[in-house]
């Protein structure tokens, strides 16, 4: 039966409005602390005077736990309460967790001469947040038709934009105005509002809303989850040894680390060498994302089903290339504003556009067999580029000058092009659709129905 795409169905997979309205809402959910995270505390420590090397510390250490998605994954694939969805029930744990390390991060004393608390609390958000994440894109993949995949991917990570730049203009408001710990709990609020969509919608018709409720496994979800660990592992690493896949796999590691840097430089570079304060940074930083979450949402995922992945991505991070490169050559231009604002507006819309392709090109790689552990092994390695991103500020700046530190940025997404044109999404697909799938040798699932 064709469901109107105009009308919310508690089921996702009835309804597209539901599923782009859910998954959404649980990327702001994401972006939320990330903002505070990655971009509202280090401008607040760089405008209290910690070094460059302090700052960077901290950022690589709440990277960590991005990496541990690949652990997590297999772990999510192979249990479940599938009578509640595949994913979902892990979704609503990490949410939960998500909220309750978010609001403890506030109460760190003496947060500006207590790093290593800082550390440990946010190394938790982090975690809780890679959690989540690997459940919600877990479920993604799970209900998501292919046609709607690059589309669903530009909505996700535009709201996700826009939630982490909502939230670092509101955090740095609230921190100068009402205090540190003030500020992390009224954010916290916004979190928890957002675990109702997990709650409200299942994955599937006649699936619990949560396990006392009535409500059984569905027969599709019955059919596709996976059934063993040997299966899992022998899958992974059939569908991960093919070319493209090995390509895609050390792209998306050097792409972490440009995104790494870059996160980690500019709060620093505007404020410290510029003389910004951190209000003027979050202000114009989260205006431009928000502007470039917007492109992204509207025409992201459409550039890339209409001109094809490896070109949009070619001409992404050519882009990319010419305008650090531009920026780090163009000394004299570091005292105007229009310039500044000019080159992290132009960095940004780019960093979203490639982000979408990324995802999506992530995506057209992977086997369904075992699409979410394949997806988060991409995205966990690239989360491990991120943390020696953000950890390479601090030695680079200790050893060169800021115009040789965004040279060696600028060099990564032109190696990274070059790398995307040995990647050949025809062969891949040929490949993984010969391989077998012996779903009769596998052994009953261990899974929790009731």
């Amino acid at each position: 039966m064709k469901i109107s795409k105009l009308k919310f169905s508690r089921s996702l997979t009835e309804s597209p409005l539901s599923r782009y309205f859910s998954f959404s809402a649980l990327y702001i959910a994401q972006g939320i602390p990330e903002g505070i995270l990655f971009f509202a505390m280090p401008a607040w420590l760089a405008m209290n005077g910690k070094s460059a090397t302090e700052i960077a510390a901290f950022i690589g250490v709440i990277l960590i736990p991005w990496s541990f998605k690949l652990v997590v994954a297999p772990l999510m694939d192979r249990f479940t309460i599938l009578s509640m969805g595949r994913k979902r029930p892990w979704v609503i744990f990490g949410q939960l967790g998500l909220i309750l390390s978010f609001l403890s991060i506030g109460f760190v004393p003496d947060p500006l001469n207590n790093i290593s608390g800082l550390m440990v609390v946010g190394f938790c958000i982090s975690f809780f947040g890679a959690f989540q994440d690997v459940a919600t894109d877990g479920m993604a993949v799970d209900v998501i038709p292919d046609d709607e995949k690059a589309r669903a991917n530009g909505l996700m990570w535009g709201t996700k934009i826009i939630g982490t730049s909502l939230s670092l203009l509101a955090g740095t408001y609230l921190i100068n105005s009402l205090g540190f710990t003030t500020a992390i709990s009224l954010l916290s609020i916004a979190v928890a509002i957002i675990m109702i969509v997990p709650i409200y919608f299942t994955e599937r018709p006649g699936e619990k809303i949560m396990p006392w409720s009535k409500g059984e496994a569905n027969l599709e979800s019955k059919e596709s989850q996976l059934r063993s660990w040997s299966e899992i592992l022998k899958s992974l690493y059939r569908v991960t040894k093919l070319r493209s896949s090995l390509i895609f796999i050390v792209i998306s590691f050097i792409g972490g680390i440009l995104f790494g840097l870059m996160d980690t430089i500019l709060p620093i570079f505007t404020i410290q060498e510029l003389n910004w304060t951190n209000t003027e940074f979050s202000e114009l930083f989260s205006i431009i994302n928000i502007v470039a979450g917007i492109f992204g949402m509207l025409v992201g995922g459409y550039l890339v089903d209409y001109f094809g992945n490896i070109k949009m991505l070619t001409i992404y991070l050519g882009l990319t290339t010419v305008i650090i490169t531009a920026f780090a050559f163009a000394t004299g231009f570091w005292t105007s504003v229009v310039f500044i604002c000019g080159f992290i507006f132009s960095y940004y819309v780019l960093y979203i556009f490639l982000t979408i392709a990324v995802f999506a090109a992530g995506m057209n790689l992977c086997w369904k067999t075992v699409a979410a552990t394949q997806f988060t092994l991409y995205m966990a390695l690239s989360n491990m580029g991120r943390a020696l991103g953000s950890a390479l500020v601090g030695v680079l700046k200790e050893n060169f000058s800021w115009e040789y530190v965004f040279i060696f940025a600028a060099t990564i997404p032109l190696l990274m092009g070059i790398m995307v044109q040995f990647i050949n999404f025809k062969s891949h697909k040929a490949k993984v659709d010969s391989f077998k799938v012996l779903d009769h040798t596998l052994v009953a699932p261990h899974v929790i129905d009731d």
